[in-house]
């Protein structure tokens, strides 16, 4: 059985590649997991996990992560991606929302709020705040554009 992990921040990044599987890596280095190995989760936020933007996640770690990407190989297409945490009001799970599209970052922004909301609605939660982060990307060859919520211990 896995811990459950205490802390959890949001990150994005951009970038071009060679190939769509290069350009994605590139991404996850510009968002800043590009060295660990993700253990891709769905959209529930553990109680008591707390956001901490500055912890450093140890090289090759199993890392739990919430994430959305997309990638692109046609030429001036503008593409995006975004996560979004929503924090309970009181002392309960939350909920982590991603999206990617061919839109732009306020549009994907607008988005995952939006989902956030519903399923706090959905879950009858009272939602203290978003967590929100999303990147958009301009095609110059191969792009992908990543948004992410890593969880760690």
């Amino acid at each position: 059985m896995l811990p459950t992990p205490k802390k959890f921040k949001v990150v994005a990044g951009g970038a071009e590649g060679r190939s769509k599987l290069t350009a994605f890596d590139n991404a996850l280095l510009k968002a800043g997991v590009g060295n660990v190995n993700l253990l891709k989760v769905s959209s529930i936020l553990p109680p008591s996990c707390e956001f901490d933007a500055d912890f450093v996640l140890p090289l090759g770690a199993l890392t739990p992560i919430a994430y959305g990407s997309i990638v692109s190989d046609v030429p001036g297409e503008t593409i995006a991606a975004a996560v979004a945490v929503g924090v309970p009001a009181e002392e309960t799970m939350g909920v982590i929302m991603e999206f990617s599209g061919k839109c732009t970052k306020e549009e994907a922004e607008t988005t995952i709020r939006k989902m956030v909301e519903e399923a706090f609605e959905v879950r009858n939660l009272e939602l203290k705040e978003i967590k929100v982060c999303a990147v958009e990307h301009k095609v110059e060859k191969i792009g992908c554009a990543f948004a992410a919520a890593p969880l760690w211990y």
